[in-house]
Order: structure tokens, then sequence, then C-alpha cells
């Protein structure tokens, strides 16, 4: 199985924003537990090259660990040389989806309108990430897959466990979750981890149910 496709099979990417380093470990093992394997770790969190070092190192095969909001082909790179497998941004940039290729490393840009997505997809991106597509729903992640079936789309932005399900019968192959799985307005106890692995069990069955 390539890597893409085992991003796409587990159809949540935990989108992990400011985690600190004693608490990165708990909280990709927490996730894993309840199914979710594909861990976006956004590059404007402190330290973030070596939390990638860290999860990469430590969980190994079991997640697949990547980098998010990279803006720039640099930073992709640095991120990839920490042990990124994939490359998430808010935009499109040509160049960060050309070195992020060079390396064999799966790139998902960000893009919105019909006209950014095939653009992203033309310059090389494997999936895009639709966002942010809380502001537009699921019928417009529909209406777009519509015209463009043949580009994997992956909504992210506003998704939660009760729209999940419409997003991927929308034509999404993945969703991009973020704070309503992972939060770190609250304390990181074990209170809080068992509640995210739940939380994150609740999401993979729900996507498996949707794609029937």
């Amino acid at each position: 199985m390539t890597l893409l496709q085992k991003i796409i099979d587990s159809g949540i990417v935990a989108v992990i924003r400011g985690a600190s380093p004693d608490k990165i470990l708990a909280v990709a093992k927490a996730l894993h537990e309840g199914g979710v394997t594909t861990l976006e770790i956004t590059v404007e969190t402190p330290k973030v090259l070596s939390l990638i070092e860290q999860v990469s190192a430590e969980l190994g095969d079991k997640v697949v660990v990547g980098a998010g909001t990279v803006l720039d082909s640099e930073t992709a790179r640095a991120a990839i040389m920490a042990g990124a497998k994939f490359i998430f941004s808010p935009t499109v940039d040509p160049q960060t989806i050309q070195l992020t290729k060079r390396y064999g490393i799966i790139s998902i840009p960000g893009a919105l309108t019909p006209t950014e997505i095939l653009n992203a997809y033309q310059h090389g991106a494997d999936v895009v990430k639709v966002f942010p597509a809380g502001v537009f729903g699921p019928g417009y992640l529909k209406d777009v897959h519509g015209p463009l079936p043949q580009i994997p789309l992956m909504p992210t932005g506003g998704i939660d466990l009760s729209n999940a399900a419409d997003y991927i019968k929308a034509g999404a192959v993945a969703l991009g979750v973020g704070s309503s799985l992972v939060s770190f307005k609250e304390q990181v106890d074990d209170a809080y981890l068992t509640r995210l692995t739940e939380t994150a069990r609740n999401f993979v069955e729900t996507v498996k149910q949707a794609r029937g």
C-alpha cells in the first residue's frame, strides 16, 4: 500500500496546532489508539521540527506524520529533513509543491475555488485541501467534485462529528480535522487523553459508515 493510500484509507488527518514537546507523544499515541493514524503538526508551533522528529522516531510506521501550514519551499524542505511524510499548505505555492514532489513526499496544498483547485492539481498536488471548507459546507464540495471528479479533495476547516459524514458523501477522500478533535485549551491529562481516543474513534467510525 502506498503512503498516499494509507492516508486516504485512514480517512482522518488530525491537525495538531500548538502542541508542546512534553505533550506531543501522549497526544499522538491517544490518537493512534483511537484509529487516527495521520497526524499533521503545524509549523508555526514552537520547536516543530523536533516534534516531527520525536513522533516519527517513537511511533515509526504506526502513524504518518506531516507538517502543516507550510507557506514556502524552505520550510517544506526543513520539515521533510525532520521526517515529515507529507506537506500541507493553506495556499497554492508551485515552488513548495515542486520541492515536496522532488523529495518524493506527498503534497497537499490548500485551495478553494475550482480554478485554484485545478491549478494545484496541475502543479503536482496529490490531494487538494479544500480550505476553509466550513464557510461553504458539504454542498459546495459536492458541486466542485462534480466537474472535477479526478481530483482528490480533502475538506479542512470547520469539520466536526455533526458534518463529517456529509463531507464524505459529498466526495471527500479524507477529512482534515482540527480543534474539534485536538485542542490544547484544556489540560492534557489522563482524562483528556481518554476523551481524545474516544473522539478519534468516533470520527473514524463516522467516516467508515459514510463510505458504506
